[in-house]
């Protein structure tokens, strides 16, 4: 197996990877600082919870039209599109100055779910742009690390962003959002990528739409996996509802839950600088199998009241969880033909997340009629189940639409 760091290095010697993910890091920071302060912008604004949380929904709702969106990232080159979605984002972004009272809110929400449809379209352009820009034989390796930088932005730029909130307020924090846009486009512009125009499309929006979730679906590669994102990511919304009941157990106060969750995002980070090498020695297949199997292990187990025991969970749980995720994305990119690619990414974004809001509301419901330690064995028992469609040799499909000469072990 390939050493980390000789990975990493592999990785950050080519310039379009290297370009990418410093564009990831960028407009991350950014992101992830918006993502904490607009809530706490509404809720001292209206002193209302449910609004406050209405932030998250206005985000996360584009995510459902993804096959749709990303149509957009197969009808027009991909490198222009995403330049053009940063500064766009940039220049609604600056809109929040006028955001100041209660009767103004409405403009906040509109630019969160504009914010949240652009970043549907942005990913898929991304993943499709880095599927032919990017070393094929790097492209595990660029996931893992997309997924390092995602994490690690997500533990450093709220508490950077509630910092600038506090001492600048909630505009101040759009106009940083706003500043990392525009240095992401500068990264973007100088990408090397060579793309042609698309051919002209010889059906409508539906078609179009539907072949995304087509070609997923018949690839026998592409479905097990994709299913299996899907399922680990309604199962963790399942158990993810369940966290403040487990920090109740175990006699500490909600603030708690910021250390889980910082341990379970250094175990993140520590998977995505492994994946890589992992994905070559194990195969797709087996990575999100294994991947599956110790997140489900960690969800069952934190029914037992023990901190040490909570800790271990959350970082086996922050390595567990990705692995799935990298091994869809990075077979999706290999196995689609790049016509297809931005629509496949989309929909194969929306097939995995949003079972996740799914089981956030259930769990939610649930953990108020059922003790959290009859709930998570089950629950970790039923994940587990989950991984064994992944364990089984698929038939072999033409290699037609490959995007590299083998995945190194696919059962």
């Amino acid at each position: 197996m390939t050493t980390t760091p000789w990975t990493v290095l592999r990785v950050l010697r080519d310039r379009n990877a290297r370009l990418y993910l410093a564009g990831v890091v960028v407009s991350g920071f950014g992101t992830s600082a918006l993502w904490l302060v607009s809530g706490v912008w509404v809720k001292d604004l209206t002193g209302s919870d449910g609004l406050a949380a209405l932030c998250m929904l206005a985000m996360w709702t584009p995510t459902l039209a993804g096959p749709l969106l990303g149509t957009l990232a197969d009808r027009t080159r991909r490198k222009p599109l995403l330049i053009g979605v940063n500064l766009l984002l940039a220049a609604l972004l600056l809109t929040l100055f006028t955001v100041d009272s209660p009767d103004r809110l409405w403009l906040l929400f509109a630019v969160l779910f504009v914010y949240g449809a652009a970043g549907v379209v942005h990913d898929a352009a991304e993943s499709a742009l880095v599927a032919g820009a990017v070393d094929p034989a790097l492209l595990g390796d660029f996931n893992g690390l997309r997924m390092t930088a995602n994490e690690g932005m997500k533990l450093l730029a709220p508490l950077a962003g509630a910092g600038v909130y506090a001492a600048y307020g909630g505009p101040s924090v759009a106009l940083l959002d706003a500043v990392t846009f525009v240095a992401a486009t500068g990264l973007y512009a100088c990408l090397r990528v060579h793309e042609s125009k698309p051919a002209p499309p010889t059906t409508g929006w539906r078609a179009q739409t539907a072949e995304g979730a087509r070609h997923l679906w018949s690839h026998p590669r592409l479905r097990p996996l994709v299913l299996a994102g899907g399922t680990t990511m309604l199962f963790a919304g399942l158990s993810g509802a369940m966290i403040y009941a487990v920090i109740d157990g175990l006699g500490r106060s909600p603030a708690y839950a910021g250390v889980l969750y910082a341990v379970q995002g250094a175990g993140s980070v520590a998977i995505g600088l492994l994946s890589g090498p992992a994905l070559r020695r194990l195969g797709t297949r087996r990575f999100a199998a294994y991947g599956v199997a110790l997140t489900a292990a960690s969800a069952g187990l934190r029914a037992i009241p023990s901190d040490a025991v909570a800790l271990v969970c959350g970082v086996a749980g922050g390595v567990g969880l990705p692995c799935v995720l990298i091994a869809a994305l990075t077979a999706v990119q290999r196995e689609t033909p790049d016509a297809l690619l931005g629509r496949a990414a989309a929909t194969a974004n929306t097939l995995i997340f949003t079972p996740n809001v799914i089981g956030l509301a259930v769990g939610a419901g649930l953990v108020e009629l059922v003790d959290y330690q009859l709930v998570l064995p089950v629950l970790g028992l039923a994940w587990l189940a989950s991984a064994a469609p992944l364990l089984q040799s698929p038939a072999s499909p033409a290699r037609t639409a490959s995007r590299s000469p083998s995945d190194a072990n696919p059962a």
